[in-house]
This record gives C-alpha cells, sequence and structure tokens, in this order.
C-alpha cells in the first residue's frame, strides 16, 4: 500500500513539472525555469503584468521588449501560455504582403542583349 502511495505521488510530481505555465499567474521562478527566459526577461514580463494582465499573445508581444514572434514561438513550445492558450503564429498581413510584392516588382527586368555585329 505504501508503495502504490510513493508511486501516486510521484507521477503527480512528474505531471506538475510539464505543466503549462500561464504567464498571468505566473511566478518570477516558474517563468525562470522555461528555457529562454532569464531573470532579465522575466522582470519585464511581471512589471508589464502590474500594469495589467496580458489579453492574448499579440498583447504580450507587443508590450513586453525583446519578445517577437519567434521568441513567443519558443516560449509556447517549452509551455508557457497566455490565459491557456498555446502561440499560434499570425498569418501575414496585408501590409506585410503588399511590401513584398513592391519588393519583387521594383526590381528591374534583366536587360535585353544587345544584338551582336
Amino acid at each position: 500500500m505504501f508503495k502504490k502511495f510513493l508511486a501516486i505521488t510521484a507521477l503527480l510530481f512528474a505531471t506538475t513539472c510539464f505543466a503549462a505555465v500561464d504567464v498571468n499567474k505566473a511566478t518570477a521562478a516558474d517563468l525562470d525555469s522555461i528555457k529562454g527566459i532569464g531573470p532579465g526577461t522575466s522582470s519585464k514580463i511581471l512589471d508589464e503584468r502590474k500594469k495589467g494582465n496580458f489579453k492574448s499573445w499579440p498583447d504580450f508581444i507587443e508590450r513586453v521588449s525583446g519578445v517577437g514572434e519567434s521568441n513567443a514561438a519558443k516560449f509556447s513550445a517549452e509551455g508557457m501560455t497566455v490565459n491557456g492558450e498555446a502561440f499560434k503564429a499570425a498569418a501575414p498581413t496585408a501590409k506585410k504582403e503588399a511590401k513584398k510584392v513592391e519588393a519583387k516588382s521594383a526590381t528591374p527586368a534583366p536587360a535585353a542583349s544587345a544584338p551582336k555585329k
């Protein structure tokens, strides 16, 4: 009976190690446990959270300096959530797509070769 109790207790501790860390509820130690977040980033997150909870991943990215979409994707892969949601990469916006089209059309076409004499 005692062995079963120990096994169940060990399983409970093991599952809490892999539990998601919600950025709106996490302590500094919880945030530091996420790969890629150090003391500097965790203090930025906690300072911004004092102003109000993060509503979504875009809100988190906008408010915490030094965190972009690539870092958000990494943090999410390591178990961080915002309001229980994992990060989903945003589709490219119309402005970004328009810039890509402009850049492609702005490149000059290759010059026609002159006829040989």
